[in-house]
């Protein structure tokens, strides 16, 4: 008995999601060009409008990435003026970063990015919302599935999993 064989690239769910997201960051990258951003750097200034002020920790957090990974975007971000970052008061460890004028008006203008998104791809609007509900529901059970595996595997081989 040999290995399995692969599947072709097109069968691969992971292959289809991750060439969807490039296709789609490429889409924007001209509009977001204009406004002087970077994909990351939009989701930052995203999850500043709709959440308010927020810690390094907290947009890390928000966007599923690493600390270390947000701290350069929202270094340039500031650089460009549109936010501001802080050292808490409470806590001088923690930098809390704040939505400009700036930073609130590219997010705004940015809302066509959905409608650059429903034009090209001909899809509706209730389209996209079921398939961006369903792969978030993918996204949650395999996160939740990885973290089963971590508690497990931390408590070792045979171990009572209650």
């Amino acid at each position: 008995m040999g290995l399995p064989k692969p599947l072709p690239l097109a069968d691969q769910l992971c292959f289809t999601i991750y060439s969807a997201s490039l296709a789609i960051q490429r889409l924007y990258k001209p509009i977001l060009d204009r406004f002087g951003i970077t994909y990351p750097q939009h989701l930052v200034l995203d999850a500043l409008a709709q959440e308010g002020d927020r810690t390094i920790g907290q947009i890390a957090e928000r966007l599923a990435l690493e600390p270390s990974t947000i701290t350069p975007l929202v270094k340039r971000l500031e650089a460009g003026d549109f936010v501001r970052r802080d050292r808490n008061p409470d806590d001088e460890r923690q930098v809390v970063v704040t939505l400009l004028p700036k930073g609130r008006s590219v997010h705004h203008d940015s809302k066509c990015l959905s409608e650059t998104l429903l034009r090209q791809s001909g899809l509706t609007t209730p389209d996209l919302v079921r398939i961006n509900s369903e792969i978030g529901s993918l996204r949650d059970a395999v996160a939740a599935g990885h973290e089963d595996r971590d508690v497990t595997a931390a408590r070792g081989p045979g171990s009572d999993p209650a």
